[in-house]
């Protein structure tokens, strides 16, 4: 048996480009700090979901069959996690006087989607649902891996331009904190419908 791979690029994709915690992040971002700035932050991003696949399909499944609790756990304490960053969001500020601190790097991109329910919910689908029995691991994990790696590629990038875009349309104005506000109730939304809205 092999992997679904034609239906795994339309879930991956749908859960990508869809808001969670992983886009809000990028286009809070880009909305403070601009594409170019962001850049190494979305580069952190787009790998960090390899640092949960690999270890998911070399042996972690069987763990969370063996002890649920710790990732029930471990869900709890993400969730957690990503509703203070919003808030942190909900406060910015996006006027050049705002701009005090140095925009998210590369390594705090390569945190997101360890701490994120979403993309533990995705994978675990991805290996529960378009994996044939029987296929070998390397094979599932390898192709389950490009995909999600190439449609972070494509899908990644446009939330932080769509942050930047929204940026320079409201920074300054009476808008600005009603848009700081959405993107951090945005994110807590994604984040609440993962773990109770029975989603992925």
């Amino acid at each position: 048996m092999s992997v679904a791979v034609t239906s795994l690029v339309v879930f991956a994709a749908s859960q990508i480009g869809t808001p969670g915690p992983a886009g809000m992040a990028l286009m809070s971002a880009a909305a403070r700090h601009g594409v170019r700035a962001t850049l190494p932050f979305l580069g952190g991003v787009i790998l960090s979901k390899q640092l949960v696949i690999w270890p998911m399909g070399f042996g972690l499944m069987q763990l969370a069959n063996d002890a649920p609790w710790l990732f029930e756990t471990l869900k709890y304490v993400s969730a957690a996690y990503i509703m203070w960053l919003a808030w942190r969001v909900a406060h910015i500020r996006l006027g050049a006087a705002a701009q005090v601190s140095d925009a998210p790097g590369f390594v705090a991109g390569l945190m997101v989607h360890p701490v994120n329910p979403k993309a533990w919910a995705m994978i675990i689908g991805g290996f529960t649902a378009f994996v044939g029995p029987g296929t070998p691991t390397l094979e599932a994990t390898a192709t389950i891996a490009a995909v999600m790696l190439g449609c972070q590629m494509v899908l990644h990038p446009l939330w932080t331009l769509a942050g930047e875009a929204i940026a320079r349309t409201v920074a300054g104005r009476a808008l600005e904190p009603y848009l700081m506000w959405t993107l951090a109730t945005l994110t807590v939304a994604s984040v609440l419908f993962v773990l109770f809205g029975g989603g992925i």
